[in-house]
């Protein structure tokens, strides 16, 4: 009978190939490598070590996921400048959904990766808010 359960653990306790298999897998998600067999070997492990460990070890990011819902005018640029304050804040933006204006005014949420270690969100909803178009900015939980 296997096991669900996850255990969180610093890379450092980790054997050596366990942290070659996450390169693997990394190499393979970004393109750097064609396939299991060219990622395993880049990484000086074997393929069956790959695959024996492949479905085991993921890796963990501690940036958190917000999510943001704002209200913008139905202006040239506003999201533009919207997106360009969230690149300044070192946001990595995972999606932007943003719906028909009605009204002159358009909801849009967005879905981001934040780990400033300078700023907090609130410091980044509050240069969002001094925007020209933004009629309104929140931090949706």
């Amino acid at each position: 009978m296997t096991s669900n359960k996850l255990a969180l653990v610093r890379l450092s306790a980790l054997p050596d190939v366990y942290l070659k298999v996450l390169k693997a897998k990394q190499m393979l998600a970004s393109g750097d490598a064609k396939t299991a067999s060219e990622a395993a070997l880049l990484c000086g492990i074997s393929r069956s070590a790959f695959y024996k460990y492949k479905d085991c070890i993921f890796s963990y990011n501690e940036q958190q996921i917000i999510n943001l819902r704002a209200e913008l005018r139905d202006e040239a640029g506003v999201l533009s400048e919207f997106l360009a304050v969230l690149h300044k804040f070192d946001a990595n933006v995972l999606t932007v959904n943003q719906g028909i204006p009605t009204d002159n005014v358009a909801a849009v949420t967005v879905s981001l990766r934040y780990g400033s270690k300078t700023h907090s969100v609130d410091d980044m909803i509050d240069a969002i808010r001094l925007l020209k178009g933004v009629v309104s900015i929140e931090q949706i939980i």
